[in-house]
Parts: structure tokens; sequence; C-alpha cells
């Protein structure tokens, strides 16, 4: 049995480290070819299965899985510009005496609506 699982690691090694050589530079990511190289020699097992995982670029071809792209950036920033955020220059305790009056005046109004109901007078126009 340990026979086999370091034959298998063996030729993963080797098969790793001939997909590195051969294969471009532009399709290698993260480090350079001979840093992954040098990985894969040392660490036979795990280099080899980071190299497959993260350190090579698959083609269009087998199974596709989603990649993230980097965001492109545009040759000349955009001149539009969102509108700025209205500031409220009102202090605390200006907005609260605010929301007191905006809640005493629908008090009354519901005060008023109800005495109208109760008088009959529903033809009066409702403001």
């Amino acid at each position: 049995m340990p026979f086999l699982f370091s034959f298998l690691v063996i030729a993963l090694m080797i098969g790793a480290l001939i997909d590195i050589i051969t294969r471009d530079d532009s399709q290698v990511k993260y480090l350079p070819k001979m840093v992954w190289i040098i990985i894969v020699i040392l660490l036979p097992l795990i280099g080899s299965v980071l190299w497959f995982a993260i350190g090579r670029e698959y083609g269009e071809a087998g199974i596709p899985l989603p990649r993230m792209r980097r965001a492109e950036h545009p040759a000349a920033p955009p001149t539009v510009v969102p509108p700025a955020r209205p500031a409220d220059t009102r202090s605390t305790e200006q907005q609260i005496a605010d929301l007191d009056r905006e809640i005493e005046e629908w008090r009354l109004r519901e005060e008023i609506e109800k005495r109208r109901r109760e008088r009959g007078d529903d033809a009066l126009p409702q403001s």
C-alpha cells in the first residue's frame, strides 16, 4: 500500500512538472513558473495539488467554471457626478420641535374630522 501511494505521488509530481514546463507564462497564476517548479519538487504532494488547484489557468475546454474578472477601468473618469445629499442644518432640538408641531397638527386635523362627522357635515370639502 505505501508503494502505491508513493507511486501516485511521484506520478502526480511528474504530471505537474510537465504541465508547468509546457504551459505558457501567461497561463501561470500567482507565482513565476520557476517558483512553481521548486515548490512541486520540494513538496511533491502539496505542491502538485496547489499547482492544479490554483497555479494554472484552465482553458475554455472542459468544465466551464465561473471566474471573477477584474473590473475594467474606463479610459476617462465619468463626468456625471452624483448629486450631493441634502444636509439638514437643524439641531436635534429643532428637529424634535418640528416633529412635535407636526404631531400636534395631525392630532388637530383628526379632532376636526371627528367633530365634522359628529355634526354630519360630511358635505364640506376636506383638505
